[in-house]
């Protein structure tokens, strides 16, 4: 055991507190998700609850400063018996995002409204022969969809568990050390990081000893590889800020657009989604990832006058998973957000599912901890926030990822889609499935009509589209992260 490393003393009380799904409606249909079985490991023998007890913590080490290591970072810093730090590579980072975030969310995890740059209320889908259908007015006054920039969204998050009494190391963590025996002993992890400081680009190296890790550092997690999490396949996704006149920006005041084609993605969609003071103009693919640029220029295209002029003032690129990581949980590391795997299919949602992974993951684990009494084991990890996470959230994963196959892999299908999302009750469906992550007011009278309607509009589409364009990259689509 060890001796207490920081002598934190965070607050007590902490109130708890589409991307675009547009075609989510379905999921109220899906089955239910089945968790899959979960591995027993041999129990791990803990310290005894004595008055030596509370003069010693337990370290917990959160990888990863964006929205699901800060959330998690915020609930073990708020435990007195649990010594937390949080490691972040870029404090000032701005991670390639569509940043779009629900309205759940703010209420959820008590944000400010300062943090979203634009409040979406109509959004514009635009077919491969270019039919244009608006989606919006069955939202409320109230209601809308948030944009935001990364860097203001993830410094306030990181900033309030620094508040709460989480410890921030500016450092790259390069390699974990991890005990062989880890999952039957509560021999400590050393985390392996460079250290840096503000105005410096080289790091000093130096070690740590931990008791238990959260990966949250995104798809590239090295916590993921330490802890022999299994690979992924993973999207490319392409995202510039382009500076736009004010008069321009006027049309994006609260409208986002979305075009769907195999000229700008053969497997998902391009985007234009408003910011402060421009736009984000991008796109993403898996299945022809070298061809990103291409696609690039394409949404770039399609989006025409309305962004004409503009001046491109980042360029930035990013790896998204396509599913879950096969192993999430190993001895005391476990995984949240982008680095689990926690991104949706069809719509590419991941910021609103990575801050809740973090808050679950660490609820749970905090819990079992008992007041920072003992180390919890990864069966009891996995019957608690794998399974509740799994029960809360797979059949959305499994919904839109039929989805995505359906109505993204052809022209034919991407017609349709676009024809469907004139029906006002997928728009209702939709809007309140992503805005409060429920399904709300189904009608299985209506329910039944949509089959209807999605079949004939799958029909009149495959019989106007246009061929997609052949591709060929058997080596580079076999590459895993």
């Amino acid at each position: 055991h060890k001796f207490i490393r920081n002598l934190h003393a965070p607050p007590n009380n902490f109130n708890m507190k589409f991307t675009l799904a547009t075609i989510a409606t379905l999921a109220s249909t899906c089955a239910a998700f089945t968790p899959s079985s979960f591995v027993q490991t041999t129990t791990v023998a803990h310290r005894a609850a004595t008055d030596s007890a509370l003069c010693m913590k337990y370290k917990v080490a959160v990888v990863g400063g964006g929205p699901s290591g800060a959330c998690a970072a915020e609930i073990f810093a708020q435990e007195k018996g649990i010594d937390t730090v949080m490691f972040e590579r870029k404090m000032d980072n701005a991670k390639p995002c569509g940043g779009a975030i629900p309205l759940c969310m703010v209420g959820e995890f008590n944000m400010p409204e300062t943090v979203v740059d634009r409040k979406v209320r109509k959004m514009n889908l635009i077919s491969p022969t270019g039919v244009e259908v608006n989606i919006g007015d069955t939202l409320q006054p109230d209601e809308y969809i948030g944009m935001c920039r990364r860097e203001i969204l993830d410094k306030f998050l990181r900033d309030r568990a620094i508040e709460f009494g989480a410890a921030p190391i500016n450092g790259l963590v390069t390699s974990i050390d991890v005990p062989v025996d880890h999952k039957t002993t509560e021999k400590p992890y050393t985390i392996n990081y460079q250290e840096y400081q503000e105005g410096t680009s080289v790091g000093v190296a130096k070690s740590m000893e931990v008791d238990y890790i959260v990966g949250a550092d995104g798809a590239n997690s090295r916590v993921a590889k330490a802890m022999d999490a299994g690979q992924y396949n993973f999207a490319i996704a392409f995202q510039e800020r382009i500076k736009i006149s004010d008069e321009k920006m006027k049309f994006y005041e609260e409208m986002a657009e979305m075009y769907v084609g195999d000229d700008v993605s053969p497997d998902f969609y391009g985007w234009v989604f408003p910011k402060y003071d421009h736009v984000g103009v991008g796109t993403g693919t898996v299945v022809n990832r070298p061809a990103i640029k291409q696609y690039q220029k394409a949404i770039r295209e399609r989006a025409g006058d309305k962004i004409a002029g503009g001046k491109i003032i980042k360029v930035e690129a990013h790896p998204i998973p396509e599913h879950y990581r096969p192993r999430r949980v190993q001895g005391r590391i476990a995984l949240v957000g982008d680095a689990a795997g926690y991104v949706t299919k069809c719509s590419g949602e991941g910021i609103y599912f990575a801050a809740k992974s973090g808050r679950m993951a660490a609820e749970e684990i905090v819990s079992l901890m008992k007041g920072g009494a003992r180390l919890p084991t990864q069966a009891e990890v996995e019957k608690t926030y794998i399974k509740k996470y799994d029960g809360a959230y797979g059949p959305t994963y499994t919904v839109l990822d039929i989805l995505q196959k359906v109505f993204y892999t052809n022209n034919g299908a991407r017609e349709a889609f676009v024809e469907l999302c004139n029906s006002k009750y997928v728009q209702q469906v939709t809007f309140d499935s992503y805005l409060y992550k429920r399904v709300q007011g189904n009608n299985p009278l209506d329910d039944v009509k949509l089959l209807g309607e999605t079949i004939g509009c799958l029909v009149r589409g495959y019989s106007t589209a246009k061929p997609d364009q052949e591709f060929s990259n058997p080596v580079e689509s076999l590459k895993r992260i």
